[in-house]
């Protein structure tokens, strides 16, 4: 072993990482997993921090595989963490990730992380009743979800990485409840997470319920890219679609800025980039809601001190709004309600809209925990208001019964 099912299909034999799973499956081969020794085998330690292996032998504080481990009638819910990201791009979601272990132990079940970063205070060993340091792939999540015999799972909370395991791991589930495991994926569905990824569907969603939306397309080579920035109209945003933190996100002011940009451009067919008309001397707002599926509550409206574009987790923002006439921040309100309630979003969410020339355009929605949420739900909810987004998520509350403050409800 040693190597990742998803990397077989490189070979020349093109193995397809499903029909190989499904038959190492069948010939009962399971990853066992390892308490993580904490105190360097200085004295004995038990911990509920646990590694996969392939490994065989009794060295170390072996635990070999067994469906359902946990003797305990509790539910149990798995959160996905975010895994590495850049520095200042990655406290919000491993804020999200602890407090909805926490919101799950509060409601009285048994709260799995699995993440793979070390920095980060989800991966603290006595945050959640166990903690699984292992790859955020479809193959290493599935594992674990057989090995605890999972209730459930949340994806929102890990941002990118973990959403970008919506899709594969509902196609999975008909194998895995073969096996046994009967998993309800909680939260927004992932017909509903690819319905706001993906760019033409979601702009066809936007035409239906009335967004505006700057110019924009989707190129999967490098002349398709070009004959889109030409038809917009420099300047140009480009981004690669699915990625994390808006690595690869550039404002390009003319051909000879998308040719050097081109150069390290990777596109395919299952990763294109999106371009869209760069609105100049735009002010970006930033909203952070909850949506239960019949209400929608608004955390926060946040004004960008930078331009729009700059990467939230590189700006800084004002609570409220300082500059944004009401008439404008009446229209973000109701726009977040429509996106909300027509998309279906069981959970979190985050908007970013583009005030542009006394209008307001949609710019970009993602159903996870919001980007800019460390701000918004550890400085404004927590102290102030007493309410966290990420916890209300979690439980699944319904937004009429919560003790929500006047203040914060949507119009």
């Amino acid at each position: 072993m040693g190597f990742p099912e998803s990397g077989f299909k490189n070979l020349p034999t093109g193995q397809d990482e499903t029909a190989l799973r499904m038959r190492r499956h069948e010939l009962r081969v399971h990853p066992r997993y390892r308490m993580v020794d904490s105190c360097a085998a200085e004295f004995a330690a038990v911990t509920p921090y646990y590694y996969s292996t392939y490994e065989g032998g009794s060295a170390g504080s072996g635990v070999d595989y067994v469906p359902g481990l946990s003797s305990s009638v509790k539910q149990k819910i798995a959160v996905v963490g975010s895994g590495p990201i850049r520095i200042g791009q990655g406290i919000e979601f491993d804020y999200g990730c602890v407090h909805a272990a926490g919101a799950i132990q509060d409601l009285g079940h048994e709260a799995i992380i699995i993440n793979n970063n070390p920095e980060t205070v989800s991966t603290d060993f006595d945050t959640s009743d166990r903690l699984y340091f292992d790859p955020l792939t479809l193959e290493s999540v599935s594992e674990i979800l057989l090995r605890e015999d999972a209730n459930g799972i949340l994806l929102q909370f890990g941002g990118q990485t973990a959403i970008n395991l919506a899709i594969p791991l509902a196609n999975e589930l008909p194998h895995l409840s073969t096996m046994g495991l009967e998993l309800m994926m909680e939260g927004t569905s992932p017909e509903s997470i690819d319905e706001a990824s993906d760019r033409e569907r979601f702009e066809e969603f936007a035409l239906r319920c009335g967004l505006r939306m700057p110019d924009g397309a989707t190129a999967t080579t490098p002349e398709g890219v070009r004959h889109a920035a030409n038809e917009i109209g420099y300047p140009v945003l480009v981004r690669p679609s699915y990625v994390l933190g808006g690595r690869g996100m550039e404002i390009l002011a003319n051909y000879k800025q998308l040719e050097s940009y081109m150069r390290d451009a990777y596109l395919s067919s299952d990763r294109p980039l999106l371009i869209d008309k760069y609105l100049g001397n735009a002010m970006e707002l930033d909203v952070d809601a909850v949506c239960d599926g019949e209400d929608v509550l608004i955390g926060a409206i946040m004004e960008h001190l930078e331009e729009a574009g700059i990467h939230s987790g590189d700006s800084t923002c004002f609570i409220p709004p300082q500059n944004v006439p009401d008439e404008i921040l009446e229209q973000v309100e109701e726009w977040t309600r429509v996106i909300g309630l027509e998309l279906g979003v069981r959970g979190c969410y985050n908007i970013q809209f583009a005030i542009h020339e006394v209008s307001c355009t949609y710019w970009r929605s993602t159903p996870e925990a919001p980007e800019p949420s460390h701000l918004s739900q550890n400085q404004l909810e927590s102290p102030w208001l007493g309410l966290r987004l990420g916890s209300l998520s979690a439980k699944g509350s319904a937004i009429s019964i919560s003790p929500i403050p006047r203040m914060m409800q949507c119009a």
